[in-house]
């Protein structure tokens, strides 16, 4: 449970790296963006806990020196839309046999399943910049397009568009918190939970509506008229 915490907490994250933060945030936002083993990052909480630390005030409660903010704006969204260029390259070049493999700790066949259902639903653009707003579902969703056969210059238009205006968002959300609130750094933890729990929400809404649909579908068949 401790090692969960760990890897939820992005104050972990940014005391374990230290004075190479700003370099190790950049890179974390690359992996979970490109990198199938990378949905397990905290995208959105360490991005807006970057934010934060940016702030010299927000750094020194932490113990380490500020992050660079200019450094995260420029390099961030670059990490991210490189990383999802990267997964759409991979889905594209291996096809579903990507995704033939038996679930495992770090492989889950839901995960992949989910991503493909917000891609037909939404259509691949709107799911493209979509999925930057949805923990695991940004991860899988860039492969899932490749798979798909989302074209590379389409894709990377949209990429670019929902890259760039999550991580922005995320930064500049955190830095204004922690030149404006006190104490900031006390509340990041339970502020992780209510940032993954607001990005949650969209796909705990779809699982309740499509179990309620596989629960009327049988009882619907089973009373149709002959």
């Amino acid at each position: 449970m401790d090692v969960l915490l760990d890897l939820l907490d992005p104050k972990w994250w940014l005391g374990m790296l230290g004075a190479f933060a700003t370099i190790g945030v950049i890179a974390i936002v690359f992996a979970e963006t490109g990198l199938l083993v990378g949905f397990f990052l905290p995208g959105d909480s360490l991005l807006v806990a970057a934010g934060i630390f940016s702030s010299a005030a927000a750094a020194q409660g932490l113990g380490i020196a500020p992050l660079s903010l200019p450094a995260l704006l420029i390099f961030a969204p670059l990490a991210a839309v490189a990383g999802a260029q990267l997964g759409h390259l991979i889905g594209a070049k291996m096809g579903r046999k990507l995704f033939d493999k038996p679930d495992s700790r770090l492989f889950k066949r839901e995960h992949v399943d989910k991503a493909e259902y917000y891609f037909e639903k939404f259509g691949p653009a709107k799911a493209v910049v979509a999925a930057r707003f949805m923990p695991i579902v940004r991860t899988f969703m860039n492969p899932v397009a490749g798979v798909l056969e989302m074209k590379a210059r389409r894709f990377f238009v949209w990429n670019v568009l929902g890259g760039v205006v999550w991580v922005e968002a995320m930064l500049l959300l955190g830095y204004f918190l922690g030149i404006r609130v006190e104490g900031i750094d006390k509340y990041i933890l339970p502020g992780v939970f209510v940032i993954v729990f607001l990005s949650l929400i969209p796909i705990i809404r779809e699982v309740v509506k499509s179990r309620r649909a596989a629960s009327v579908e049988p009882r619907g068949r089973h009373h149709a008229p002959k």
